[in-house]
């Protein structure tokens, strides 16, 4: 089962405002509290690569973005949507080619499932899909970046513990493994390198922007890796 699922109508959802309400008047269950929408947009165009099953080119063409608390949402105006749980959301980033600005996603399509990166069966390239959110005002994608992070940091990985991290340092032997350094003689992959050459064409370190404002594809991007995935 796919991470990535089709729905009729957007889950609920309170504004901030109406979360602080709630809150403050002391319910029942804080269980029950619907999660709180970070941001909303119209007008906006999604890619999806490979397609979505079923999902039209018509239904990726126009529709609205909600940024919930709980999952990444997309209504189109043909009244089919699509709903990413955060923890499949491996990166995002804000993308600026020439063809125009976006929010740039890669997505594990098995994140979640019970030894899915163990199976042999399951294949790198079907198990990733790439989503390109694209408004219709550019100014907006900042706040969309900015509220997809602040939900990402919600949605740790489920499989990374303090526990875990403790057994690995106690039983790896550090002298068993070298680091690759790009030195002489040593270089990745061709499907390594390919792999990289394609984050790098439209990725680059939000972090260092006085380094490389613009990187060697001509675009201007900021980016953020996703909780641990």
């Amino acid at each position: 089962m796919v991470s990535t699922t089709l729905i009729s109508f957007v889950p609920q959802y309170v504004s901030a405002e109406e979360h602080r309400n709630i809150v403050g008047s002391t319910p029942t269950s804080f269980n029950d509290i619907p999660p709180v929408l970070r941001h909303k947009e119209d007008n906006v165009r999604v890619m999806l690569d490979p397609p979505l099953h079923t999902f039209t080119e018509q239904d990726c063409a126009n529709g609205t973005l909600f940024v919930i608390e709980s999952a990444l949402v997309f209504m189109s105006s043909t009244g089919v949507g699509f709903q990413v749980p955060y923890p499949a959301i491996t990166l995002h980033a804000i993308a600026r080619p020439d063809s125009g600005a976006s929010i740039y996603c890669q997505l594990d399509e098995l994140a979640g499932e019970p030894g899915a990166a163990e199976s042999p069966e399951n294949d790198e390239a079907s198990d990733m899909r790439e989503l390109s959110i694209i408004p219709s005002n550019p100014t907006s994608l900042e706040s969309i970046f900015e509220a997809m992070s602040l939900c990402a940091s919600l949605h740790p990985d489920p499989n990374i513990s303090d526990d875990d991290d403790d057994l690995d340092e106690a039983f790896m032997d550090e002298s068993a493994f070298e680091t690759f350094t790009g030195e002489e003689g040593e270089e990745l992959s061709e499907v390594g390198r390919a792999a990289l050459e394609h984050l790098e064409s439209i990725i680059d370190d939000p972090y260092h922007p006085g380094e490389n404002g613009v990187n060697g594809a001509g675009e201007d991007v900021e980016s953020e890796g996703d909780g641990g995935h």
